[in-house]
């Protein structure tokens, strides 16, 4: 990091190898070519970031052939400005005309094409009437790992965002729960994520007592009350990239099968880091994890797999989970996050970002695991 905290920008010459690296990849996979609508694959191939509406704006990469960014006129000087401009050409279409009209000389009437999951149906459906032979495949099935592995650069940024998460988490240990709403420790969470530098914040997730149970419940209004079991779940994005991290805490002292089902939880992520290491496919990490959540009887009250990737958005590809043979790379970065949930009752859930490095991993998390007692 810089002086002033500011991670090294990202240049023409990044996105370029970006763009060109995503067309290979897609004649490998034998693609005719990808196109990249507004989101997170257009942010990550080429810095430029316009809303997604009804007038078309499309990346064309296809092998051997320069990138062309297709834009609406209104919104051309927004994309010239973007970092990753002088890496591609611009081509503009005004309103009243058909955009499809404009993109279609760019591709291969008779190919197969990868297209981002979040581009418009209007706009697929638009370029299927217009090329009538074309085909299409997500993208997120045709190139899973388009983003998956990361530079040097781009896990400065998930650093910086995990140790603004565990800050959060740091101050968050320090004020009342009981007896106040699950919104408002959300809310606080928020705060402080924001605080400690990020500039989106995806989810806080507060699940108190019998909400707990519930890996995905939302903060309500439920009273928090001593005896509680809290699950805190909560990341966004900082300088582009995500954070997102889980710890369980109590309220007041715990009963002994509450800390005892925390101490499985805590003793299957330890496991589910220790496998990671190179080479070794993504199933494993979940197998790890599990198995000692299984060992313990509490195999069927695992209920999601073990973890997730991250990077301009807070899930992402690799998936730990049974059936992903693909093998952890140096650079992958991905959750792992095991938890075992009683409905009615409570639920715990642990969970660090973790990078593959040349001989292992590297949690980006590194607050405290053990179970921490709050008022």
């Amino acid at each position: 990091m810089s002086s002033q905290n500011q991670p090294a920008p990202f240049t023409a010459d990044d996105y370029r190898a970006r763009m060109q690296r995503a067309a290979d990849t897609a004649a490998e996979a034998g693609l005719a070519g990808v196109l990249v609508a507004p989101g997170p694959d257009l942010v990550y191939l080429t810095g430029y970031r316009p809303v997604n509406t009804e007038r078309l704006t499309v990346l064309v990469l296809t092998p051997g052939q320069d990138p062309v960014l297709v834009v609406p006129t209104l919104e051309a000087p927004d994309a010239e400005k973007a970092v990753g401009a002088p890496a591609l050409t611009l081509r503009d279409w005004t309103d009243g005309k058909d955009p499809y009209a404009v993109t279609a000389p760019l591709l291969d009437g008779r190919g197969r094409f990868g297209i981002s999951d979040n581009a418009w149906a209007m706009h697929l459906l638009g370029l299927q009437r217009t090329l009538p032979d074309t085909s299409y495949v997500s993208l997120t099935d045709a190139l899973p790992m388009l983003r998956a592995v990361k530079d040097a650069h781009e896990l400065e940024r998930l650093a910086a965002a995990g140790a603004a998460a565990d800050a959060t988490y740091g101050e968050i240990l320090k004020v009342r729960f009981s007896g106040r709403k699950e919104t408002d420790i959300a809310a606080e969470l928020a705060e402080l994520l924001r605080r400690f530098g990020h500039s989106q914040v995806d989810f806080t997730v507060v699940g108190s007592g019998p909400n707990g149970a519930n890996p995905h419940h939302e903060a309500g209004d439920r009273t928090i009350e001593r005896g509680d079991m809290v699950v805190l779940d909560f990341g966004g994005l900082k300088h582009g990239y995500g954070s997102d991290t889980s710890r369980t805490v109590h309220v007041g002292e715990p009963t002994a099968e509450e800390q005892r089902v925390h101490d499985i939880v805590r003793q299957a992520q330890e496991a589910g880091c220790d496998a990671v290491r190179p080479g070794v496919a993504c199933q494993e990490i979940d197998r790890a994890a599990r198995a000692v959540i299984t060992e313990f009887g509490y195999g069927e009250r695992f209920i999601h797999r073990t973890g997730h990737g991250i990077g301009v958005t807070t899930h992402e590809p690799p998936y730990m989970i049974e059936g992903e043979e693909r093998p952890l790379v140096p650079g992958m970065c991905f959750s792992v996050e095991p938890g075992i949930y009683l409905p009615g009752r409570f639920g715990v859930r642990i969970e660090d970002i973790v990078t593959v490095t040349e001989d292992g991993g590297r949690r980006l998390n590194t607050t405290a695991r053990e179970l921490a007692i709050v008022e």
